[in-house]
This record gives structure tokens, sequence and C-alpha cells, in this order.
């Protein structure tokens, strides 16, 4: 069974920049696209950036395009969101999630989800 575990989210002054981790464990990540999603209180969960199984494919949503970078690492189970020139509105709980229906940002088609980091973006 797919197990994912977040970390790195933190607070961080505007302008600044963290990476968040997606580490897996179970199932060999390599088998999964995998998507970061972020929720705030009152919203529903939305997709920030997604990469295929081998990672030749990303997306990314249209306010974090040029700011945020995914990857992945197949060899060491993890994937990676790089978060640069963080704004108070990308405040959230950062959750990533596999699935197995590819070029999705979804949440619905998401079938295994960590349990979520919290970033905060505060001076």
């Amino acid at each position: 069974q797919l197990r994912l575990v977040e970390s790195g989210g933190g607070l961080v002054q505007p302008g600044g920049s963290l990476t968040l981790s997606c580490a897996a464990s179970g199932i060999r990540l390599s088998y999964y696209a995998i998507g970061w999603f972020r929720q705030t209180p009152g919203k529903e969960r939305e997709g920030v950036s997604r990469i295929n199984t081998l990672g030749a494919s990303t997306a990314y949503a249209e306010d974090v395009k040029g700011r945020f970078t995914i990857w992945r690492d197949n060899g060491g189970n993890t994937a990676y969101l790089r978060m640069n020139n963080l704004q108070p509105e990308d405040t959230g709980v950062y959750y990533c999630a596999a699935t197995t229906y590819g070029d999705t940002l979804s949440p619905a088609l998401y079938s295994t989800w960590g349990q979520g980091t919290q970033v905060t973006v505060s001076s």
C-alpha cells in the first residue's frame, strides 16, 4: 500500500522560498503521477502542480507559474515542490497525492494523499 509523507513546510516572509518533499513508501513512486495541492480555510482543495511518472511532463496553476518547480527522484521514491517568491496568498496546507490517471490536477482522481504540511507566508 502506498503511503505519502510531506515535509518542508514552515513560516516564511514574503519573497522567501521553501522546498516541500513528498516521501513515498510501500510501493514504488514511479508507478504514479504526483500532484501537489493547496487548501486554505473555507476553500476547496486546489491543484498547484503535477508531474507524470517519468518526470517528462509537468503542469502548474496559473498563479504559481514561474515561481514553483516540481520534480521527482524515482530512485529515491520522493517528489519535490520548490516554491520561490512566496506571497501571502500562497499560505495553506500543502498536500502531495498520487494518481494512476496521468495528466490531471483533479483532486477526485487522486487515490492516495499525504497528511499535509503547513506553509505560512507572513511578515
